[in-house]
């Protein structure tokens, strides 16, 4: 049998991570995570990991698609917050990044890792920033150090 599992060290790994602005008091605490996560335990240079600065999630899979074009980076982390409110523009934000992320994904064939919070209200986001419930951010991130050597396995 073979079978391919890979760790998520990744020192050489260049790795970009795109974030929303809008929220960014929640979204601060996902990006800390994940790269307190990317430094600590994927042992990634602070030279390769880059951090880019979006408007709002609505912006990500925009971003992320230009990111992977440029062949500079071996894994793209998305970072935001979409919280319900008393409109359908939720459902819409919601469904366009996470649908717009995966075509990106499976186009560019470098991973992208989902760390997108989809909730509620404001403190469901909190929570799952890191206060209660993990952190997405951590996930994301240990998320594209996995792919990153899963996907080189495979390669190789």
């Amino acid at each position: 049998m073979n079978l391919i599992e890979a760790d998520i060290i990744a020192p050489d790994a260049r790795i970009v991570l795109v974030i929303a602005r809008f929220n960014n008091f929640i979204n601060d605490c996902l990006l800390s995570g994940a790269i307190d996560v990317l430094k600590r335990i994927g042992q990634v240079q602070d030279d390769y990991i880059t951090v880019v600065w979006v408007p709002g999630a609505y912006e990500l899979p925009l971003t992320a698609k230009v990111l992977a074009k440029s062949g500079k980076y071996d894994a793209i982390i998305a970072l935001g917050t979409v919280v319900r409110g008393r409109t359908s523009h939720f459902k819409f934000v919601a469904n366009a990044v996470s649908s717009g992320l995966s075509r990106v994904a499976v186009s560019s064939e470098i991973p992208v890792a989902f760390g997108v919070l989809t909730t509620e209200n404001t403190e469901q986001a909190i929570e799952r920033a890191g206060m209660k419930e993990g952190n997405k951010g951590v996930e994301a991130a240990i998320t594209a150090l996995e792919m990153i050597n899963i996907l080189q396995s495979i390669k190789n």
